[in-house]
């Protein structure tokens, strides 16, 4: 199981290493969309453009916390650290795109998050008692 976890936790942790340089270097390429569905983004894009330090924040959020949970010794705070982008993905998904792959995906990567939060419960124990 202990390899299945590191294994798991890798692959977590690199899908947001990635993700997250990539919103510095817009390096992925956009998957193809419907016209309404693309308008639909783009609104979305724009909001978020008028917030010019929300996406660097994210973006280095996701680096923080990818890398951070690659590795045993920090997993327990990386855990920590990328729920709050995780739960935004899952509801983003889940309001503009509640039927595509993407929707199961993140919840996967959600269940995999909570797992390994329950599997360092101990270690949260001081913050929370």
């Amino acid at each position: 199981m202990k390899i299945v976890k590191n294994i798991l936790s890798a692959l977590f942790g690199l899908m947001f290493l990635n993700a997250g340089l990539d919103k510095f270097f817009h390096y992925n390429p956009m998957p193809k969309m419907s016209p309404e569905e693309l308008a639909q983004m783009m609104k979305l894009y724009e909001a978020f453009g008028t917030i010019k330090w929300l996406m660097p924040l994210v973006g280095f959020i996701e680096v923080l916390g990818g890398l951070l949970f690659i590795f045993p010794k920090t997993r327990a705070l990386g855990a920590i650290v990328i729920l709050p982008v995780m739960v935004g993905i899952v509801l983003h998904n889940a309001v503009h795109m509640p039927s595509g792959m993407g929707m199961g995906i993140a919840c996967v990567m959600l269940l995999i998050n909570i797992w390994m939060i329950a599997d360092n419960w101990k270690k949260y124990q001081p913050m929370v008692a």
